[in-house]
């Protein structure tokens, strides 16, 4: 079957009086604006995504579901981390809405200056082709078949208007940065499955996102495919300061970010950090620390282990003390160690909302 070019592709590709880059000219005054309209989210004015209680609420049948209840999310530039949650947690939406497939129901939601819960249909398109990548876990989804791998990269930078040139040593550069240069003549059927994510990384770096967002990109993959695929993605966090979000399952993977982040029931639950110290003979280790998210209404969510393991329901006490708060069970009674008149005191609340187990606090040392 004969061959069709990236020329015969996208000639004609933009319709009349199309402008090219629809969003690209103005980033710098909207991600001005964006750090003005951050509101009372800590963090955001700075952040490449800034989610300040999103609610995205889907109809079926007169049915309404919850799938973001008053989310707060604030990612920092050159950030590579990794989103994990069970099916039904809300993580795909996120993803969806960040890269501009779905829009926001109420709340706030900004990517580098972008607002997507006003944005435009019109300048969507420009959007996702100039301000994110995507990376889908199917590999058939992010290629060409009749493509080579050269022209699969290269056709961004085409429809953006690339003069031909550039566009072919910007994709060789891409292809080499990802350890697939190797494959630049190939079609997709000529490539392993870890091949062709590593093509798609390029694609979507092909016009210098802001933000790399990854869907599973490793779930269909063999363990060494997977260490390869995550590997380039580090390096391209490394070595070009994209910020990359990876929704995933796979725990080898959440396990090489600095930054796990959890949803649960459509809201932020949890966060794993990542750090290294050095200890007095000089040792590095790395060192993981899971805490609990308060967000602005003061909410936690329990692990449901810590839940199932106390029995909480309904309610829990709660007992304040100089430099921690303790949580336990409504049936349970905290230490008599009251170092305040209110150092103690129970509180009515909904099961899971907020946060701790039998005798466990947080001190300031555990703080981030």
């Amino acid at each position: 079957m004969e061959r069709t070019s990236i020329d015969q592709l996208t000639s004609g590709a933009r319709g009349p009086g199309e402008r090219r880059d629809a969003t690209a000219g103005g980033r710098d005054s909207e991600r001005g604006m964006g750090r003005r309209a951050g509101g009372g989210l800590p963090g955001a004015e700075d952040a490449v995504i800034a989610c300040d209680r999103l609610v995205r609420i889907y109809s079926t049948a007169g049915i309404e579901v919850q799938a973001l209840q008053s989310l707060d999310l604030v990612v920092d530039p050159g950030e590579l981390t990794a989103l994990v949650g069970a099916s039904g947690s809300g993580k795909s939406t996120l993803l969806n809405i960040l890269a501009g497939l779905d829009t926001p129901t109420a709340g706030q939601a900004r990517v580098a200056g972008h607002d997507l819960l006003t944005m435009r249909s019109k300048d969507r398109l420009g959007y996702r082709r100039s301000v994110v990548g995507f990376l889908w876990q199917q590999t058939a989804r992010n290629l060409f078949s009749h493509l080579t791998a050269a022209e699969n990269v290269a056709l961004p930078m085409r429809l953006a208007g690339m003069r031909r040139g550039k566009r072919r040593s910007g994709a060789m550069e891409l292809l080499d940065l990802v350890g697939v240069a190797y494959c630049a003549d190939r079609m997709p059927a000529q490539m392993s499955g870890g091949e062709q994510q590593r093509v798609a990384i390029g694609i979507a770096l092909a016009n210098q996102p802001a933000v790399l967002l990854a869907d599973e990109p490793t779930g269909e993959l063999d363990s060494d495919s997977a260490d390869q695929v995550f590997g380039a993605m580090r390096t391209a966090n490394a070595e070009l300061g994209v910020t990359i979000l990876v929704v995933t399952h796979d725990p080898l993977v959440s396990a090489q970010v600095r930054r796990t982040i959890a949803i649960r029931d459509g809201r932020i639950s949890t966060e794993v950090l990542r750090r290294t110290t050095v200890d007095d003979q000089g040792e590095a280790a790395d060192v993981a620390q899971e805490y609990s998210v308060l967000d602005r209404a003061g909410r936690l969510q329990i692990p449901r282990d810590f839940i199932d393991t106390l029995g909480m329901r309904d309610r829990v006490l709660l007992a304040l003390e100089p430099d921690h708060l303790g949580v336990w069970p409504d049936t349970a009674s905290p230490p008599a160690r009251t170092s305040t008149p209110d150092a103690a005191r129970g509180h009515g609340g909904r099961g899971g909302q907020a946060e701790g187990h039998d005798g466990v606090t947080g001190t300031e040392e555990d703080r981030p």
